[in-house]
């Protein structure tokens, strides 16, 4: 804790924050993802694209061991846990005003700098509320499929993986 981390990779030029919290600790009481960081790469997110510009940098090396990274530095269906595209270019967040100059990456940007201890509570309960309104698609998921059918919504149960919440569990 106290410590300041300097960002400096494409999206970002000398952006600075402090981890003011424990790594992985001491939450919002209505935020509880199901998964970290760690687990989401492993799993496989995004294509394996995030974080290929050096983003990645500013986190724990122990994050990125076993994470699924495309190796062409392309979006890879294959890399991603349920096998298929479920994102929307960062362009079309953009247009939508859902990118914030603090992550300009979006959504799985805030919640790596969340998990990892920074703090900007403005910021962090727009993101909250966001990540909550997901349960939309999970209820769809549940509403639809039988358990554990992953061919039933491979799109949203990806899609669902995104915001730390494990479909593998639907």
């Amino acid at each position: 804790m106290g410590k300041v981390i300097k960002v400096s990779d494409k999206f970002q030029r000398s952006y600075k924050y402090e981890l003011v919290e424990p790594t992985g600790k001491k939450f919002d009481k209505e935020f509880k993802p199901e998964l970290t960081p760690k687990q989401m790469l492993e799993l496989g997110i995004f294509g394996g694209v995030y974080f290929l510009d050096g983003g990645e940098k500013e986190f724990p090396k122990e994050w990125f061991k076993k994470a699924k990274i495309s190796k062409s530095g392309k979006h890879e269906n294959d890399l991603n846990h349920f096998k298929i595209k479920a994102s929307q270019p960062l362009k079309v967040w953009q247009q939508k005003g859902w990118i914030y100059k603090e992550d300009p990456r979006g959504w799985v940007q805030w919640y790596f700098r969340y998990y990892y201890g920074r703090r900007l509570p403005k910021e962090d309960q727009r993101q909250i509320k966001r990540w909550k309104a997901i349960k939309r698609h999970i209820s769809q998921v549940t509403r639809n499929c039988r358990a554990k059918d992953f061919h039933c919504r491979p799109r949203q149960r990806q899609a669902i993986l995104h915001w730390a919440y494990d479909s593998r569990n639907l």
